[in-house]
């Protein structure tokens, strides 16, 4: 059945594979072989980001290595069942010769990634090697198959196919795992692991440093930068030399230095890279990932400007209240659905060029007054006719607007408002209190403004207000230890 089975016609590449090899062939293979094995030597990742047009191709390796990989699994499959029918191992030799090919596209696509955006670090190192030693596996079966199709049962060929067939699943596996850990992170398949399961296999050793202290940095920089940042410059992968998984290797900076200027955040890298327009080719967070929330870098550039230190445990002008089971205080309410008034809600985006974006598909999850478009010229009486809408909007991004203080008794009827935006307006905080009747307002901020101290004070009766932002204002405390004193009165 075999036999017959090699006489069936196949294709004139398919024959040089399927046929004794000759010695050109094997010569041919082994100079192959020795070409992919010098690779990480000759394309040597220094880290640093090369031509564009590498990583205009490179970002084709993440869809063309899924081509390798069903080949590579659908071969084991052809020959079992090919035991019942020849033509499917007929159909086998044709698909690991293509694994082959579509391995060698997808190791070159990998190596224009790798070395066009400046990746390096061990994960991508041993991403490389995996797709190198996949290559070279598949060859050899290749090579091999020929002889384990004609010898006979007791001939040690017969097992020697199977086994390499095995090992190229094994390291396709292993190499998909490394690849799923770049794109993921290292900690993708175990990030909802139990804490007992972190400790037995010891995957929780890493953040024991950060975990266990109080400062800032520990509670809100590093879940920051952990959240966005690490999978791209951390230890498993880190592009252009910078890893931002810890303070140490943080304030030590990349190939392009430093990234953190203690008391300049003005002239810090990493805040210039983050508020740089989402369009920039030097945005970041890069590869299509979402850009850091408005708070998320209002505490970066705080806790630059304030000395960028590992050790302090508050900013002055930052206050936060420690989201406790006691002290979260009753969930915000959802709100009705405005549906029906998307017609309304559209003409007046035409009119204003503020916006009212939708949270989610749900409309109990409100809408959220944007004013990006028009933030300069965006006034009280623009603002004033939102009021209608007033019972569904959850966030007003009213930051940089021309508000003043006569918006807060507008805004004072947004009932069901979470966060609040006010930050380099004109507001002085006198109207603050009109906010006291919001009880689903969490965040409010006046970095910026002309807020004062006695006008912050009326701020003490909103008890649900988790995060407030005075950096950079008068009522700013003048010292970190009154910030605390302030913080742990306010959490009371």
């Amino acid at each position: 059945m075999l036999k017959s089975s090699l006489k069936m016609p196949v294709s004139g590449a398919v024959k040089i594979w399927l046929g004794e090899s000759s010695s050109r062939q094997r010569i041919g293979a082994i100079a192959l072989c020795l070409a992919l094995l010098s690779l990480p030597f000759v394309v040597h990742l220094d880290g640093k980001p090369h031509a564009d047009w590498q990583q205009l191709l490179g970002r084709l390796h993440p869809l063309a290595v899924h081509l390798p990989i069903g080949l590579i699994v659908l071969v084991p499959l052809l020959e079992i069942y090919g035991k019942a029918r020849p033509a499917l191992r007929d159909a086998a030799a044709f698909v690991l010769a293509l694994a082959f090919a579509a391995c060698l596209g997808s190791l070159t696509l990998g190596y224009l990634l790798a070395y066009g955006s400046g990746a390096s670090g061990p994960i991508v190192t041993a991403h490389l090697w995996g797709g190198t030693a996949l290559s070279i596996s598949v060859l050899l079966c290749l090579f091999v198959r020929p002889s384990w199709l004609s010898a006979s049962a007791a001939h040690p060929a017969n097992m020697l196919y199977p086994g390499l067939l095995a090992s190229v699943v094994f390291t396709l596996a292993w190499t998909a795992h490394q690849g799923g850990s770049l794109t993921h992170g290292a900690n993708y398949l175990t990030q909802y692991m139990s804490p007992a399961m972190q400790r037995w296999f010891d995957f929780d050793s890493q953040l024991a440093s950060t975990k266990g202290s109080g400062s800032f940095y520990a509670r809100h920089i590093n879940p920051i930068l952990d959240t966005n940042c690490v999978s791209c410059h951390g230890e498993s992968k880190s592009n252009g030399g910078l890893r931002l998984d810890s303070y140490e290797l943080l304030m030590h900076g990349g190939k392009d230095g430093a990234v953190i200027v203690a008391g300049h955040p003005e002239t810090s890298l990493l805040l210039e890279r983050i508020t740089l327009p989402t369009s920039h080719k030097l945005f970041m967070p890069a590869e299509g990932r979402p850009p850091l929330q408005a708070e998320e870098i209002a505490w970066l550039k705080a806790w630059i400007a304030q000395g960028a230190s590992a050790s302090a445990t508050a900013l002055s002008g930052v206050v936060l209240h420690e989201d406790t089971l006691e002290s979260l205080g009753p969930p915000p309410q959802p709100v009705a659905d405005y549906s029906a008034l998307m017609p309304q809600i559209s003409q007046l985006a035409l009119g204003q060029g503020a916006k009212l974006l939708p949270v989610s598909s749900l409309p109990s999850d409100g809408l959220i007054l944007s004013t990006s478009n028009v933030s300069a010229t965006f006034t009280d009486a623009q603002l004033a006719q939102f009021e209608r809408f007033a019972p569904y909007i959850v966030e007003a991004e009213l930051g940089r607007t021309a508000v003043t203080d006569a918006s807060l008794a507008t805004l004072g009827k947004f009932t069901h408002l979470r966060t609040l935006h006010l930050e380099g307006t004109a507001v002085t905080g006198t109207g603050l209190a009109h906010l006291a009747a919001l009880p689903d307002l969490r965040s409010l901020n006046l970095n910026g403004t002309r807020v004062t101290a006695a006008a912050a004070t009326s701020l003490d009766a909103m008890k649900n207000l988790r995060h407030v932002y005075l950096f950079n204002t008068p009522a700013q405390p003048a010292s970190t230890a009154e910030s605390q004193q302030d913080s742990a009165r306010k959490t009371e």
